[in-house]
C-alpha cells in the first residue's frame, strides 16, 4: 500500500468522479483509475461502485476512508516537522580535536543556551584537514590552538589554555606547587611530533630555550592513555598537557603541575571562512567559545 494510492482514493471519494479527481491531482485519469484498482486488489474489496454515470463509495470504502485520511494527515505532519526543522533548526558543523577537555563541555552547554533551536555537529579530524574543510564550506567553523596558515580564513580569539607538566607522582618535583621549567632539564621528555601538533611542539621548544637547556628526548608522545601509563609506572620522564585536558585525566601515579619561568600559554581560536557570512548561529558559537 502506497501513500499515493491512499491520496488518489481520498480524492476520488471526495469528488465521486475520476476525471475531477485527476484534475485536482494534476495527473491523467487512467493513472488514478489504475492506482485505485491496485489498492482494491491489495485490500481484496471494492472501494467504489462504478456505473457509466456515477461513482459511489461502497460500505468498505466508507469504512476505509477515515483511516486513509488519518494516514495521510500523519504523513503530512511528519513532512511538516522536517520543513520546520529546516527553517528553524539550523545545523552548525564544528571541527574539534583531542585535548579540548572540559572546555568543550562548557562550549556545548553555552551554545545550547544561546542557540536553543540550532543543532551542533562535532567533526573530529587533524587540524590541517579541518581548516581545509572550513575553506571549502563542509565545516562552518573549527577550533584550533596556536597559529596556522590563514589564507581564506578568519581566526577569532576565544580562550587561552594553560599548559601544565605531567610528572610521576613519586618524583621529587611532584611535591612542588609549581615547577620551574629549568628543573626539567635532566628528565627525558615525551613530546608530540611537530608534524602532529606544530604549535604545541614549538611552544615547548621556545620555553626550554628561554629556560636555558636542551631537552633529553624520550619516546615520542603517542596517545594520552599510553603516554600517561608509562609516565606513572615507567622510568621518570615528563610531558605536557593543556590544563583543560588534564582536568579530565585522573591517572594513578601521575600528577599535573603548573609551570613557571616561563609559564606556557596556548591561544585558541575559532576559524571561519573569510567569505562566510556570520549567521546568528555562528555568532552564538563564538560567544559560547569565549565564555568557555
Amino acid at each position: 500500500m502506497e501513500l499515493r494510492q491512499l491520496r488518489y482514493f481520498v480524492t476520488v471519494a471526495e469528488e465521486l468522479h475520476f476525471g475531477r479527481a485527476a484534475e485536482r491531482l494534476h495527473i491523467v485519469q487512467p493513472a488514478v483509475s489504475q492506482q485505485v484498482r491496485r489498492l482494491e486488489r491489495e485490500l481484496g474489496v471494492s472501494l467504489f461502485g462504478r456505473t457509466t454515470r456515477s461513482v459511489s463509495l461502497t460500505e468498505a470504502g466508507q469504512r476505509f476512508l477515515p483511516h486513509a485520511r488519518a494516514v495521510l494527515a500523519a504523513a503530512d505532519r511528519a513532512a511538516d516537522s522536517v520543513t520546520e526543522f529546516r527553517a528553524t533548526g539550523t545545523l552548525v558543523r564544528l571541527g574539534t580535536s583531542e585535548g579540548l577537555g572540559d572546555r568543550l563541555d562548557a562550549l556545548l552547554g553555552a551554545f545550547a543556551r544561546l542557540a536553543p533551536s540550532a543543532s551542533l555537529e562535532l567533526v573530529h579530524a587533524p587540524t590541517a584537514q579541518r581548516l581545509q574543510r572550513v575553506r571549502d564550506g563542509s565545516l562552518d567553523a573549527t577550533i584550533v590552538r596556536g597559529s596556522w596558515p590563514g589564507s581564506g580564513l578568519d581566526f577569532t580569539p576565544v580562550w587561552t589554555d594553560e599548559v601544565v607538566v605531567a610528572l610521576p607522582a613519586s618524583h621529587p618535583l611532584a611535591a612542588a606547587d609549581e615547577v620551574p621549567f629549568a628543573a626539567l632539564a635532566e628528565l627525558p621528555v615525551r613530546l608530540t611530533a611537530s608534524s602532529r601538533n606544530q604549535p604545541l611542539h614549538d611552544l615547548v621548544v621556545a620555553c626550554r630555550r628561554e629556560a636555558g637547556f636542551e631537552p633529553v628526548l624520550g619516546k615520542e608522545f603517542t596517545t594520552a592513555q599510553d603516554t600517561l601509563g608509562t609516565l606513572g609506572f615507567g622510568r621518570p620522564h615528563w610531558t605536557v598537557f593543556y590544563r583543560a585536558h588534564a582536568n579530565l585525566l585522573p591517572m594513578p601515579g601521575v600528577v599535573f603541575r603548573p609551570l613557571r619561568d616561563p609559564a606556557p600559554r596556548m591561544p585558541t581560536y575559532l576559524a571561519t571562512a573569510t567569505d562566510r557570512r556570520l549567521t546568528p548561529e555562528l555568532v552564538a558559537l563564538i560567544e559560547a567559545a569565549r565564555s568557555s
